[in-house]
């Protein structure tokens, strides 16, 4: 599975006081994800804005 942490949908909620992955996914995407032999996330975007300018030079 891809690092949640460098994920752009992995969000600081103050409420709980925690991080949370804050795609909107229902039931059937959850379940198609656990069946995964090896899940990977199809939600992944990596947070980092600065990759592709790094990419550029």
């Amino acid at each position: 599975m891809n690092d949640c942490d460098s994920c752009a949908f992995y969000a600081y909620d103050e409420d709980e006081d925690g991080y949370f992955c804050s795609v909107d996914m229902d039931e059937d995407d959850y379940a198609r994800l656990m069946e995964m032999p090896r899940p990977r996330c199809p939600f992944y975007r990596n947070g980092d804005e600065y990759a592709v300018v790094r990419h550029q030079m």
